[in-house]
């Protein structure tokens, strides 16, 4: 349990203010249902309209919670009150004049992810966007939230302060606050450090190979390193919530903790484990960037709806742009590995066809309509924003490093970024974003944007980092190219992907298809690489599928190989100022790759 405490609610002369309190109970963990009470005081309303969020902040796709909500009933005492469902997310009870009322409902709580719900014998874990109603009109009123475990043993962790004598019960300044303050209940570890003089926790459920200590160790270097960047830490206390699970991947932000998701062992490996330390990394510097330096669509949450901004390139790709980066800062990776992850990014983004269809604002954009909802065709179509929003990053960090020889970076936007808009949490305009970089880099980027985030020009990457003595490189590919992606479901051999133009597309093979065999011999997924070796460009071979149960054998004729993976190397005798401008950037010297 938290050891912060919340202030005291003031009694007497605000007496006839509303006062929220919600009961959350879990009396039989095992049907996975919380059962939630709301019990409203000094209510001076005919009616009543309660609406529950259909989505979270931080997660942009409209997930519809109110589906697993059920047994709704209103009373007054234990007289039942009339009530009405208005829409898919609003409950509106009538009142008759009663000014105290309980509310009571289930939420049925089974997917474990970062933005949802989840219960059962072991722990609690829940959203509050999830969980919680908003009470329109009391917004901005304290809630005060009591947990009762099923279990003396289950202990309760959250970033929001408790309440001194009462037990289990918390408290947020309001609904954003309580939202934004996701709870972990049960059997958990809990360890507790200390970073530049604030108190931390970090809560793990679920059983790994992790080693608490240098997870501990590596998370408080990872502080260490963004307070310093920004100068402080804008919290008096944080929680980090771990959970392990199976092959999971995740993590959800907030302004006082963060949840992650990760694969129970996943930290022996050492790609693995630098993978993990990069959710950290990443999650942790959205305290700064998205929590409090946010657009401005974002400033205001409205929970009805999407809430649309062309700017999650930099909410989200200029942070995934410092995950990579802030470990090597940090010292947990040397530069070598830093690359490697570089390498892996920059080949899954020239990879990714629909870089050529979507522009980085478009992908932001329709975020939620499109790189939450993946399909078929989703490669073809779609760019992440995650993704291409780290490459121009990349590319704006090497400009503004060139132009002012290494005295200025993408670190001083982050800062300009803080000072005008995240200490004070104004919401900025894409405009507004454009003009600090330009200040910063000192120069007009209006060609820049126009076609690297709102248009589709190819990324030059090669231009950005010569001048720091580095290059992109294809691998040279052996086989044709039939362009097409396997998966071996249930022993059948599925084609998940086509891409678009590609022989196998021109030939009619359609994602769904079941690949059976090659020029008459039967093929799997592991196994295509080494058969179109045998192949050559312009070769037509005979493929065997079945199209929706239908026996085809299609013509496809191949073409030229294509590159499937990039590497970011050094360039060939690196002259002075090129070694300069590396060490410059990353406090290390060039050769240190080699």
């Amino acid at each position: 349990m938290t050891e912060a405490t919340a202030p005291r609610l003031e009694i007497g002369v605000k007496e006839t203010v509303p006062t929220i309190h919600y009961l959350v109970a879990m009396p039989q963990p095992e049907t996975h249902l919380f059962e939630v009470s709301l019990q409203l005081v000094n209510h001076s309303s005919p009616t009543l309209d309660l609406k529950m969020p259909v989505w979270t902040p931080g997660s942009y796709l409209v997930r519809e919670y109110a589906k697993n909500l059920q047994d709704f009933a209103a009373f007054a005492g234990e007289q039942p009150l009339p009530w009405r469902k208005i829409s898919k997310n609003h409950w509106q009870i009538n009142t008759n004049g009663i000014s105290e009322l309980t509310v009571r409902y289930r939420i049925f709580a089974n997917e474990l992810s970062v933005r949802t719900n989840h219960l059962d014998g072991t722990h609690g874990y829940f959203n509050g966007a999830a969980l919680f109603f908003r009470v329109r009109g009391y917004e901005t009123l304290p809630i005060q939230v009591t947990i009762v475990p099923p279990h003396p043993e289950w202990r309760v962790t959250t970033a929001l302060p408790s309440v001194d004598g009462q037990s289990s019960t918390f408290y947020a300044v309001d609904f954003d606050t309580l939202v934004d303050s996701p709870f972990e209940i049960g059997y958990h570890e809990l360890y507790q450090f200390e970073v530049l003089g604030k108190p931390h926790e970090l809560a793990i459920w679920g059983q790994g190979n992790y080693q608490a200590q240098q997870v501990i160790a590596d998370i408080q270097k990872i502080i260490h390193v963004e307070a310093q960047m920004f100068g402080g830490l804008p919290y008096d206390r944080y929680v980090f919530l771990l959970h392990l699970f199976a092959q999971a991947y995740g993590g959800l932000e907030h302004k006082n903790c963060c949840s992650l998701i990760y694969q129970r062992f996943g930290f022996n490996s050492p790609d693995k484990y630098d993978r993990f330390i990069q959710l950290v990394a990443h999650e942790f510097f959205h305290l700064w960037n998205v929590k409090r330096i946010r657009p401005k669509a974002l400033e205001v949450f409205d929970y009805d709806r999407e809430n649309y901004t062309s700017s999650l390139w930099f909410c989200e790709g200029t942070t995934s742009y410092y995950d990579l980066l802030i470990p090597l800062r940090a010292g947990i990776y040397d530069a070598k590995s830093y690359f490697h992850n570089w390498s892996k990014e920059i080949s899954r983004f020239l990879t990714t066809p629909g870089r050529k269809v979507q522009s980085l604002a478009e992908s932001s954009f329709d975020a939620w309509i499109k790189l939450y909802r993946p399909d078929a065709n989703s490669n073809n179509s779609q760019v992440s924003y995650y993704l291409k929003g780290e490459m121009v990053s990349l590319l704006l960090d090497l400009l503004i490093r060139e132009r002012s020889a290494n005295q200025r970076s993408l670190d001083d936007v982050m800062r300009l970024m803080w000072r005008k808009f995240g200490k004070s949490e104004i919401g900025y305009t894409p405009e507004e974003l454009q003009e600090v970089i330009e200040s910063v880099a000192e120069m007009d980027l209006t060609d820049f944007f126009n076609r690297f985030i709102n248009g589709t020009d190819e990324l030059p990457f090669n231009q950005y980092l010569e001048p720091f003595g580095l290059q992109v490189i294809a691998d040279k590919e052996e086989e044709p190219y039939l362009g097409l992606r396997l998966n071996t479901e249930n022993g059948r051999e599925i084609v998940k992907f086509v891409e678009f133009g590609s022989p196998a597309q021109l030939a009619g093979i359609d994602a769904g298809d079941e690949l059976l065999a090659i020029a008459g011999i039967r093929v799997t997924s592991h196994q295509l690489s080494d058969r179109l070796k045998d192949y050559q460009a312009n070769d037509v071979i005979q493929v065997t599928v079945f199209h929706q149960d239908e026996l085809r054998t299609c013509s496809v004729t191949l073409a030229a190989p294509r590159p499937s993976k990039y590497q970011v190397v050094p360039v060939n005798n690196p002259n002075t100022k090129q070694k300069e401008n590396f060490a410059g950037w990353l406090g290390i010297p060039l050769t240190s790759l080699r």
